[in-house]
């Protein structure tokens, strides 16, 4: 029996620093018997060769989130990592040959920077904005010739990502090991160098660290944490005039305009039609509003919901250039089961839009939780950041998602209107 009670402590896994624990957010989210996806229901899920009924998986994840014991192999599914149309035998080949790669770009930056992989990582600069090694870095550096453009950009950003490790999760006595702070430099270093485009920004350690912690093998981590960025990566593309994450800021708007007219004209007259305040929430998921338990509740039911049964073909096929069809599937009802409740009323609208994804509808029931609150004492844009912060450790994840819906349903209706 995995649960000993019908409301199984869960903060016992992911222990928090006995100094921390004043301060830290209060956990809500409790596993439950019949409605949580156990082990035991896990293991049923698959055939005998390996296939997995997506379907049954995600309605009890919907109904409430997964037990912590299976929680990194159960998010591998959700994020795309692998086919639930899959054999076992199918699934090794394909962890063997991720596994594989990322040893040689592991290998190819650890050529660059001699500390990746050491058990060890960077928190000072190893070279100057004008691109000269900087000596005094405990040999650090290893290539002192010339660098190309990318290679330097890199190699500046190295610092940043472990500043950003030493604040990440700090409460947790699980990070008083440097060898899982190095854990998660790597992978960060390593998906840096990878992704030519983006590359590394702030916020990105919050949603790295869940994976580094539920998943023992490092290649496993970066390529669940790889897929949780296909999904998330284009909030942090920056430019000296715009910001990603603005897409979802402006449907953000668009939602609280159609649902609530009133609060929306307030925030645009306090100078926040911009939802500027809501970035954070969106950037990070939520990480900073709840406790670790919480918010990976809330990731991997936000997952289930928007789960999309093509997504590995289609991440598969974007890797190797080719094109997928996989959306114009006939659909019937025992294909749209293999949706998540989200993604399926999407599919039944026509809707296909990253920038509604449910994380903003989530934002919208914060707000409207908020709504009187923010009309009553609201007199400017401080005020606003004041009340919404007030959230910390006061959120109910679950009915917020339960809210989350009702709004996007109420959305979608109004929509339609003409």
């Amino acid at each position: 029996m995995f649960f000993n009670t019908a409301t199984e402590e869960l903060d016992s896994y992911y222990p928090i620093r006995p100094e921390c624990q004043a301060d830290a957010p209060m956990t809500r989210f409790k596993a439950r018997v019949g409605k949580t996806l156990s082990p035991r229901r896990w293991n049923a899920a698959f055939t005998q060769d390996g296939h997995l009924d997506i379907a049954g998986v995600l309605r009890r994840i919907q109904r409430g989130g997964i037990h912590p014991t299976i929680k990194g192999a159960v998010w591998e599914f959700l994020l795309g990592c692998f086919d639930p149309n899959s054999t076992t035998d199918e699934r090794n080949e394909v962890r063997e040959r991720r596994r594989e790669q990322y040893a040689a770009w592991k290998a190819l930056c650890q050529n660059m920077v001699p500390a990746v992989g050491s058990g060890k990582f960077i928190t000072t600069p190893i070279v100057t904005d004008d691109g000269h090694p900087v000596e005094d870095n405990n040999g650090a550096v290893s290539n002192g010739g010339p660098m190309d453009q990318r290679e330097f950009q890199w190699k500046l950003v190295l610092s940043q990502i472990g500043l950003d490790v030493v604040r990440t999760d700090r409460t947790l006595v699980y990070y008083e090991d440097e060898a899982n702070q190095a854990k998660l430099w790597d992978i960060l270093a390593v998906y840096a160098w990878v992704d030519k485009d983006i590359g590394y920004v702030q916020g990105m350690n919050d949603i790295c660290s869940p994976m580094v912690i539920l998943l023992e093998h490092e290649a496993d981590a970066f390529w669940c944490f790889e897929r949780a960025m296909r999904r998330l990566r284009e909030n942090f593309r920056c430019t000296t005039s715009s910001m990603g994450v603005q897409s979802q800021l402006g449907t953000l708007s668009q939602i609280i305009k159609a649902i609530d007219p009133k609060l929306h004209q307030h925030l645009e007259e306090l100078d926040g039609g911009e939802y500027l305040f809501a970035i954070r929430m969106l950037m990070v998921l939520f990480r900073r509003e709840f406790s670790l338990v919480d918010a990976m509740y809330l990731w991997e039911v936000m997952w289930a919901m928007e789960y999309n049964p093509n997504t590995y073909a289609l991440y598969e096929e974007s890797r190797e250039g080719s094109t997928s069809n996989g959306e114009a599937n006939k659909m019937n009802n025992k294909l749209l089961k293999q949706y998540g409740k989200f993604e399926r009323k999407n599919v039944q609208t026509g809707v296909a839009d990253q920038r509604s994804a449910l994380a903003v509808f989530l934002v919208a029931s914060v707000l409207e939780k908020k709504n009187k609150q923010l009309l009553r004492e609201a007199q400017g844009m401080d005020d606003v950041v004041q009340i919404l912060g007030e959230i910390t450790g006061n959120l109910d994840a679950k009915k917020a998602l339960k809210e989350a819906l009702k709004i996007h349903k109420k959305y979608l209706s109004k929509a339609k209107k003409p």
